[in-house]
């Protein structure tokens, strides 16, 4: 069946809706609206939580409804609820309806579809069964404690969710959505006499959860957060002051995505509340450094077939050899701002608005080799992976912890370090790149973006970098 066929299926058969009579209520609530549209969800999630030698939790959770949403210029009239039903929905129109009252405005022309196939439409929550789940659980705690005996503590999980959406438009357009999401988490706790330390590695993407109970995909998990566990238990205190960084691939391209990739999103472009307002066609970055938005990755944890206002989404290049060149977009801020929408338009469920948010957002390739980069620094810090951070959007400031980086001399990598944080500005930072890697990669799969309460699965990559004179502060251990 197609994504259509599947959610035509839960909506007008299972749900008891009228396509026809709902698409007149669409048509009515928008009619002399600028855009909206009526977005219908259903969703079943599962988690299962090993903790301490024994299943700790285990939770099932169906949802379904609706938001009704209208536009007259900058203004927008929401309205949702869990009933799905014609008179549910008819009362929401008549709340948005209010929005436009008076509005002479033509509705903006509906995205092209699409026909691509991403993801599986298939539902992990039935391909593997819970049973199977949970001995899955068991042996990663068996194993993790076999593995090495300063192990004293494990923690694991597999967490599910099956979403299907459907988008209807003023004028009959409809598109479908059919949309996966599988993550598994092992976390671990090591000690050497009163000192200890954690590690923890995820995994995922919009696939079945098949790939994940497999042996050799949860012994490499295990295996991942065991190292950096042991790492962090040989730790020293990390240096504080101004030097060289080099970032590793993958993961740390967090940074990129906080202290770069919000600010370009369009509402704050618009609204010139970022530090990149205005700057199409102005350097940001050093030489070298392009930044691309790209939901059409297959599998991906943040890949979307269609955007939840029914956008396709797009390869969109942000910085193109550190010169801005274009904006993330939904179609509210994309009209206001004359530009064209990007598939960018996001929310976290039926119950939330869609506004501009990442999918996988990265740093292409550069020609230097992370061993060429490494034997550059004098002396500086390698940051393999980070734990969190936060940024300012205005300002562009950030902070920015990590969770496993060693003190590099004369090109040679050295002891581990704790307490390491990165401090700085993140369009400075941007023009502090001198060296970047060919070992580009997306992060595997666990990123989770928060925007004005509303979370989404993202994904985020790079590339080995250097930045020269970065500010490091340091933790005692």
């Amino acid at each position: 069946m197609t994504d259509r066929a599947i959610t035509d299926e839960l909506f007008f058969s299972r749900a008891g809706l009228d396509a026809g009579r709902t698409q007149a209520i669409v048509d009515d609530a928008l009619d002399g609206a600028d855009d909206g549209e009526l977005y219908l969800e259903y969703r079943q999630s599962e988690s299962l939580a090993f903790d301490d030698g024994r299943l700790k939790t285990a939770s099932f959770d169906t949802s379904q409804g609706f938001g009704l949403r209208a536009i007259a210029g900058e203004a927008r009239g929401f309205a949702h609820a869990s009933e799905l039903s014609e008179d549910a929905i008819r009362r929401a129109a008549g709340t948005v309806r209010a929005v436009h009252a008076g509005h002479s405005g033509t509705m903006a022309e509906g995205p092209v579809g699409t026909n691509r196939h991403l993801y599986t439409d298939a539902n992990p929550l039935q391909g593997v069964s819970t049973e199977a789940k949970i001995k899955v659980l068991t042996e990663i705690d068996a194993y993790a404690r076999a593995k090495d005996p300063r192990v004293r503590q494990v923690s694991a999980s597999l967490v599910g969710s099956w979403q299907a959406v459907q988008i209807l438009r003023a004028g009959g357009q409809r598109v479908g959505d059919v949309r996966p999401l599988v993550r598994l988490n092992v976390s671990v706790v090591v000690g050497d006499g009163d000192r200890m330390e954690s590690g923890s590695y995820g995994c995922g993407g919009r696939l079945m959860f098949d790939r994940f109970v497999d042996p050799e995909a949860w012994h490499h998990a295990v295996d991942e957060a065991i190292r950096v566990a042991l790492v962090n238990l040989d730790a020293v205190p990390a240096p504080a002051g101004e030097m060289d960084v080099v970032l590793g691939p993958g993961w740390p391209g967090v940074m990129l995505h906080e202290a770069v990739g919000h600010g370009l999103e369009g509402d704050f472009n618009r609204k010139k509340t970022s530090t990149f307002s205005d700057m199409i066609g102005q350097r940001v970055a050093a030489p070298g450094v392009t930044v691309i938005d790209d939901g059409t990755l297959p599998d991906r944890r943040g890949s979307l077939t269609v955007d939840d206002e029914g956008t396709p989404t797009s390869r969109t290049v942000l910085i193109e050899d550190g010169i801005l060149v274009g904006y993330m977009q939904d179609r509210q801020n994309a009209r206001l701002m004359g530009m064209a929408a990007t598939g960018n338009g996001r929310r976290e469920s039926y119950a939330h608005h869609p506004m501009p948010r990442m999918t996988n957002t990265f740093m292409a390739d550069g020609t230097a080799s992370p061993e060429e980069i490494l034997r550059s620094v004098k002396k500086g810090l390698f940051a393999v992976n980070f734990a969190g951070g936060s940024v300012d959007i205005t300002s562009g400031k950030f902070v920015f912890s990590m969770n496993e980086a060693y003190l590099v001399e004369d090109g040679k990598i050295g002891p581990a370090v704790k307490g390491a944080t990165l401090i700085g500005n993140g369009p400075d930072a941007m023009t502090k790149i001198t060296m970047i890697g060919n070992d580009s990669r997306l992060d595997d799969g666990i990123g989770t973006c928060g925007k004005d309460g509303q979370g989404v699965p993202v994904g985020v990559g790079q590339p080995t970098l250097k930045m020269r004179g970065i500010t490091v502060g340091g933790t005692a251990v």
